[in-house]
């Protein structure tokens, strides 16, 4: 966890070795930023994206850094200071962004990954390696404590289904619920036991993963706000623009190609119904990137991402 009471040489020093931005080349790659470009760093996090961008548009492009969750945008701010009025930080979700950018821009970059000041602080409660209030938020709004504790049955099974595709998720609701109502669902540690009691044993991974993903999700409205920012790329990117979009599960990914397709990002329609495809604004720029073998070794946390670029037609 970075101390934000260290010296200001120290955090940054802190902030740097322990932010790795994923795919950075790549992102920069496909923006290719030039000077008097603006730009849009839609999930700034700890300014590794943001930072690269305004080196590769110096000496005068300008930028615009966004974050939901005010400790990012403090960290970023501390990283980014060298560029001075060339950056703007906004602390609010990206579903804002039409109001935000207040007109065109070149370029945008959104990482829809879990940070790793979130990650790594169990006060948060993002993560189950340590004990921690079952938090979740990267913002404001209700906890994920208090998500599960407004839902009935059947209302959690769907969505540890949808969202995180959880193997037998109305058991597992049902025996996260049955903790909650016994007053034995205090920290992540209890919520995963909680999870892991009544799952299958012998997988790769902790069976409370994507249970813990799926409360993630929605407990922060991701996919909505995901929809939100998708929708309103035509509008905010000029007639050479691209938006660099990183995302770490199948669910982030479909909603970006859906898009692409002129189809609704939310995939309501019913399977196999017939329905005139609208023409999208948008489209796909090449081949979809993953990180190379190098980077995940680096950077482990890498290994689900995958890079979409989208351009204006």
């Amino acid at each position: 966890m970075v101390d934000v009471y260290l010296t200001d040489a120290a955090a940054l020093a802190e902030i740097s070795s322990l932010h790795q931005s994923v795919l950075c080349a790549e992102v920069i790659a496909a923006l290719a930023p030039k000077a008097g470009g603006r730009y849009v760093d839609a999930t700034v996090g700890l300014g590794g994206h943001a930072e690269a961008i305004l080196e590769a548009s110096a000496p005068s492009g300008s930028l615009i850094a966004i974050d939901r969750d005010d400790r990012a945008i403090e960290l970023s701010r501390r990283r980014l200071a060298r560029f001075g009025d060339r950056v703007t930080f906004v602390n609010a979700e990206f579903s804002a962004i039409r109001e935000i950018v207040g007109g065109q821009i070149d370029g945008l970059v959104a990482d829809l990954g879990v940070s790793s000041i979130q990650l790594d602080d169990p006060s948060r409660g993002f993560s189950f390696s340590s004990s921690g209030p079952i938090d979740m938020r990267m913002g404001g709004g209700r906890t994920a404590l208090e998500l599960i504790g407004s839902t009935t049955v059947e209302e959690l099974a769907s969505i540890l289904s949808n969202l995180g595709e959880v193997r037998g998720a109305r058991r597992v609701a049902r025996a996260i619920l049955e903790a909650h109502a016994a007053g034995k669902l205090e920290t992540t540690r209890d919520l995963a036991e909680a999870v892991a009691r009544v799952s299958e044993k012998g997988g790769k991974t902790h069976p409370a993963t994507r249970a813990f993903m799926a409360l993630r999700i929605a407990t922060n409205a991701e996919l909505e706000e995901l929809d939100a920012l998708l929708s309103q790329l035509p509008e905010i990117l000029s007639l050479s623009g691209r938006a660099a979009l990183i995302s770490f599960h199948s669910l982030e990914d479909r909603r970006v190609k859906q898009v692409a397709r002129g189809e609704s990002p939310s995939g309501e329609l019913p399977r196999g119904l017939p329905f005139a495809r609208s023409q999208s604004a948008l489209a796909l720029v090449g081949k979809s990137v993953v990180p190379s073998e190098e980077e995940i070794a680096r950077n482990p946390r890498a290994r689900s991402a995958r890079l979409r670029v989208l351009a204006r037609r």
